[in-house]
């Protein structure tokens, strides 16, 4: 089975994040250039008490959090760049396992267990995928989001609009919800569709914008939430054809995921680029933000 690939570290990397993948090219990886490979041999290893776990740990989550609500979810177990093709290596998990898991007291050991068992920290955890995304307003300001207290994670903190890609998306509105989700029945293609759909869809749903104004994902990335032991994130740009204050006026009037956040803000570019040295917003951004941004500045950083 292969490993997960870790992209060295830079010197004095922020400890909440890794690196999983940067992209190579400066530009980004376009959806043409992504494949993905679904495979139960990328789902979670499983201890013998792991379900009496999980299920612990999730009803003393719900108790606190009654919003919460389980479904199927993407495992990412790795990626390969072969030439200018990169390959998701994906299983299936769900958030139930994420929060029994990655969540868990016990996140360390699991990983330190997945170490010794298999060579790979990540053996036992449910790491569901998640995406992110930079954007970029046609005033060259980057658009940012501060938190709720009400949402599962990172409550309060500075994100970037985000959220998971759905296997349920993939299998189209007439797969019932609940329904066994089988890996045979997610092509690839649409797979690799609903990676390059879901962030837009989180753009339009926490933001308010229309479809027509934003661009085309480029991926820049995968980092690693070292928070939440070592879950990740898939990171895009994307442009959008309106003004701050276009944005600002679009959000105000609220969207289908407007309760996942407070406000929204917008830093300039040049601001963003020197973010991390200057420390003004860093410390108040949650770890995929911080993944976000240290992509975006390494990646197009030097490309407006």
């Amino acid at each position: 089975m292969d490993m997960p690939q870790r992209e060295p570290s830079r010197q004095g990397m922020d400890p909440d994040i890794s690196l999983l993948f940067k992209c190579p090219d400066l530009g980004g990886i376009p959806e043409s250039q992504v494949r993905v490979e679904l495979s139960p041999l990328y789902d979670r290893n499983s201890l013998p008490a792991d379900q009496a776990q999980i299920d612990s740990v999730w009803a003393a989550r719900c108790r606190q959090n009654p919003w919460l609500f389980d479904g199927a979810k993407f495992r990412l177990h790795s990626v390969e760049l072969d030439g200018s093709i990169l390959t998701f290596h994906l299983g299936l998990t769900s958030y139930k396992d994420f929060v029994g898991t990655n969540l868990a007291e016990t996140a360390g050991q699991l990983r330190e267990q997945g170490h010794r068992d298999f060579g790979n920290s990540q053996a036992y955890l449910a790491d569901p995928l998640g995406v992110g995304a930079v954007l970029h307003t046609a005033d060259d300001n980057l658009a940012f989001l501060r938190r709720s207290l009400c949402v599962g994670e990172a409550p309060g903190k500075i994100d970037v609009p985000g959220g998971h890609p759905e296997p349920q998306a993939v299998l189209g509105k007439d797969a019932s919800v609940g329904s066994l989700i089988r890996h045979q029945d997610l092509p690839g293609d649409l797979v690799v569709g609903e990676l390059f759909s879901s962030v837009l869809r989180e753009i339009q749903d926490e933001m308010n914008l229309q479809p027509d104004t934003l661009s085309r994902p480029l991926l820049l990335g995968i980092v690693r939430n070292e928070t939440t032991a070592g879950r990740c994130s898939a990171e895009f740009y994307v442009r959008c054809s309106l003004s701050s204050e276009e944005v600002k006026q679009r959000y105000a009037l609220g969207g289908p995921e407007a309760q996942e956040s407070v406000s929204i803000i917008f830093v300039s570019r040049e601001d963003v680029l020197s973010m991390e040295q200057k420390g003004e917003w860093w410390n108040e951004l949650c770890p995929s933000a911080k993944g976000a941004v240290t992509l975006y500045t390494e990646v197009l950083g030097a490309h407006p």
